[in-house]
């Protein structure tokens, strides 16, 4: 049997994104125009892009838990659960969201015209609880000043990083999400001496280095956000994006972060948030309030093809007969470089 396709959760970084999170209304009918445009997202993100094809554009569908239940009930993928709110020196709340829609390409006018052509297909089955508009910052930087996902890993180490396999063979080629917006009081950061800065980030601010161990905080953002279980690093893809509203004073990033279990991501905001040990938080948080999160299940697209209006959730077939082994034919796949879904029918940590 041919192995899922993923979404293209590991697509090459751009210079532009969208992250629209909805709800769904309960009204009847709902139900359908989503699944509808479940089937029909790939040739939609194809059309658009092939406006440019040096554009990149690609589009990523999450499903939070609640809506996972709703319009596919089981089987269900085994670490999908709502945001867990995390209280310690900082909050991070949990904020509601049934599909997050991760638009990204190098121009701003393609993620706008792919979001605005999903939201007239959707119509007034949704209500939007989030819309952000991210861009890229002079040397990928955020708007605090330090370059944003140096370690991000590439290539295959984005794959196994990011790509489910053999712990969840009916999942194979999904992945977990989870996003949150970030506010910057950059009054008070701009205040704070580049070298404390520094000493918060764990990276020098002009040439992007680590710091060393020896001199590094223990509650240095990277410090905190380095997970290592029995020997080995427990890695993520994060995407983060510069975001504001001069206007309003409003400047901010929107932390995206993509795995094959949340529990990584879990942890590292646990440190964050709790702190390792606890009081020993991070002290960006000092100056960066989380005001959305939210968790999703992103599904493979071969899953997402194959969605029908009708009420008959999809089959999620066992690429296997044997429940606890998966042949090379099962194992996700590197999506194209381009950043399409690669159905023929049819990327920070703060430093």
């Amino acid at each position: 049997m041919p192995s899922a396709i993923p979404q293209p959760v590991v697509a090459q970084l751009t210079r532009a994104a969208i992250f629209l999170v909805v709800t769904i209304k309960s009204e009847p009918g709902c139900d359908a125009v989503v699944r509808a445009l479940c089937g029909d997202l790939a040739a939609l993100v194809r059309a658009i892009g092939f406006r440019d094809l040096e554009g990149r554009l690609s589009c990523v569908m999450g499903f939070g838990s609640d809506a996972w239940d709703r319009f596919f009930g089981q089987p269900r993928p085994k670490d999908l659960h709502p945001f867990r709110e995390i209280r310690g020196r900082h909050h991070a709340v949990a904020t509601p969201g049934d599909i997050l829609f991760h638009i990204r390409s190098s121009r701003m006018d393609l993620c706008f015209e792919l979001v605005t052509q999903i939201m007239a297909r959707l119509g007034g089955v949704v209500a939007t609880t989030d819309e952000v508009h991210g861009f890229n910052y002079f040397d990928d930087r955020d708007l605090i000043g330090f370059v944003d996902g140096t370690e991000n890993p590439v290539e295959q180490a984005a794959v196994e990083a990011t790509i489910i396999g053999e712990e969840d063979t009916a999942f194979a080629g999904g992945s977990y999400v989870i996003v949150q917006k970030y506010l910057h009081d950059l009054k008070r950061w701009n205040e704070v001496p580049t070298e404390e800065q520094e000493g918060i980030v764990g990276r020098t601010k002009l040439s992007d280095i680590e710091l060393d161990d020896a001199v590094k905080p223990s509650s240095a953002h990277n410090a905190l956000t380095t997970i290592v279980e029995n020997g080995k690093q427990l890695e993520i893809v994060r995407d983060n994006m510069p975001f504001g509203d001069a206007g309003k004073g409003e400047f901010g990033t929107y932390f995206i972060g993509y795995a094959r279990s949340p529990h990584r991501i879990e942890q590292m905001l646990v440190n964050m948030f709790v702190g390792r040990p606890p009081g020993n938080y991070d002290r960006l948080l000092d100056f960066s309030r989380a005001v959305t999160g939210t968790l999703f299940f992103v599904p493979s697209a071969t899953f997402l093809e194959n969605v029908t209006t009708g009420e008959t959730a999809p089959s999620v077939a066992d690429p296997s007969p044997d429940k606890h082994k998966i042949d090379d034919a099962s194992q996700p796949q590197l999506p194209p470089p381009d950043g399409s879904l690669g159905i023929g029918s049819l990327k920070g940590d703060w430093t």
